[in-house]
């Protein structure tokens, strides 16, 4: 960041705040919402430090989804480890003029040292259930509030709309080409990460591979082909460029002409070494195209070249093209995934549930919430599908065996034991999938999934709601 975004020069302390930024964008404690800090300096000026509890929940499922994907938690607990004001920030703060000493000192000190339970990434969860809590002094965990949001909201958002895709074209490459309409760098970049953990094959983003050791993937774009004078040339000196990784983009003038010259390149390239692997169109009726180069290929002894496709595509074109048997292999997925673009957010919450060991319990219209420690139990029918959820208070037991889905994940600020990997949490989102009923699998419109809240649960809203009436 420099002078040329701000209206005045800025001073020693914002210089260096942003040289820290630009190091760790997103990781800063300050990189929160002013009213947690206007809060923070309430409870302290009230002595209210005891225990809070938090649970982040999605109140609705947005109307195409029938389910719902957990991911984010690997960067909320590197987010928590790492909590702390840097002296820049701090000192940024006490020459705003808005907190006194006292807070400065406070927020100096301030470690996360809570404690976290969550469901594990790739688990398909459903509206009002728990998928994260926070158990930590109370503005402490008030703080956390705005990049906890931050951090689930959006990787569960994308990860929910991938893992549609991965059931809307079974056995098919999905990559992840969303990069440049993701809403900046670190959108792009959690959007391959979550895109890859519901089943996606990799990504274009190149970064993604050295951070989170996905697979990345890359063709070529029109303005290759456009720089040359000839079309086959560009293909051949293309593939002199990336003989390990050669896909030619066939669609920039004639779509049909050109998959008849790769047929033609390929005995010249063969003898050199180097094998066709693929061939990629991005636009006009993709099923038709594809339909028309396929035997093209197959004539010219390319039985092994596979089609790709990509261009606006979302689950629902997929899913014609599956039901209608395109021959086409594989998939670049950009805008709708990595923006979620049919349902852009989710109506999420972090609330609070539980104070100094009281349970608390939101009455506003229409955002009610369950009070206290909340756990989700989870049975299965026959052949391992996914039966039905309970929503229970987190004392409770479910008498019919169901898996509890919430497991310690952080006590004492420090975990418990070493987060899955990614491949792990991959693992566990591709279990969840298969475990769906046949209508979620299917991504049928209105599919409903059981979802009950416990009876114990239930009347303990009662009771507080009694209480507080009569308050």
């Amino acid at each position: 960041m420099n002078g040329r975004l701000f209206s005045k020069p800025p001073s020693a302390a914002e210089q260096a705040m942003r040289r820290d930024f630009a190091a760790r964008p997103g990781n800063g404690a300050l990189l929160t919402d002013l009213y947690q800090l206007n809060m923070i300096r309430g409870y302290l000026e009230t002595g209210m430090t005891e225990t809070a509890v938090f649970e982040f929940f999605v109140r609705r499922l947005p109307k195409p989804r029938g389910f719902l994907m957990a991911a984010g938690l690997a960067e909320v607990v590197e987010y928590l480890e790492g909590l702390r004001f840097t002296p820049d920030e701090l000192q940024w703060l006490a020459e705003s003029g808005r907190f006194d000493a006292t807070m400065i000192d406070y927020l100096a000190a301030l470690r996360f040292t809570g404690d976290v339970d969550a469901m594990p990434e790739g688990t398909v969860f459903f509206a009002d259930e728990p998928i994260l809590r926070v158990a930590a002094p109370l503005p402490l965990a008030q703080l956390i509030e705005t990049r906890i949001i931050n951090l689930l909201h959006f990787e569960s958002l994308i990860a929910s709309k991938a893992a549609r895709m991965v059931l809307a074209a079974p056995g098919k490459i999905l990559l992840d080409f969303g990069l440049r309409r993701a809403h900046a760098s670190e959108a792009g970049l959690l959007a391959a990460r979550a895109s890859y953990l519901a089943g996606f094959t990799g990504t274009a983003t190149v970064p993604a591979l050295p951070l989170f050791g996905i697979p990345i993937f890359g063709t070529m774009a029109h303005s290759f082909i456009q720089a040359h004078h000839d079309e086959a040339k560009a293909f051949e000196d293309f593939a002199h460029a990336r003989p390990d990784a050669t896909v030619f983009l066939i669609d920039t003038y004639d779509t049909e002409k050109a998959a008849e010259k790769v047929v033609a390149l390929a005995p010249k390239l063969a003898r050199e070494g180097i094998r066709i692997q693929g061939v990629r169109i991005d636009s006009g009726d993709l099923a038709a195209h594809a339909r028309k180069v396929r035997p093209i290929l197959d004539a010219g002894g390319l039985t092994e070249v596979k089609i790709f496709a990509s261009g606006g595509l979302d689950e629902h074109d997929l899913l014609d093209f599956t039901r209608s048997g395109a021959p086409i292999d594989g998939y670049g997925i950009g805008t709708s995934l990595t923006t979620s673009s049919d349902a852009a957010a989710l109506d999420c919450a972090y609330k609070l549930q539980e104070y100094a060991g009281t349970p608390r319990r939101k009455k506003s219209e229409g955002k009610a919430t369950w009070p206290g420690r909340k756990q989700v139990f989870r049975r299965f029918g026959p052949a391992g599908r996914l039966a039905g959820d309970w929503i229970t208070l987190e004392a409770e037991r479910d008498g019919d065996g169901g898996t509890p889905l919430l497991a310690p994940v952080m006590r004492a600020g420090r975990l418990v034991a070493p987060l899955p990997t990614l491949e792990e949490s991959r693992a566990e989102a591709a279990r969840n999938l298969a475990a769906l009923p046949e209508p979620l699998r299917r991504l049928e419109e209105g599919a409903a999934y059981p979802v009950t809240v416990s009876e114990g649960l239930q009347t303990m809203a009662a009771e507080m709601d009694r209480r507080f009436g009569e308050s």
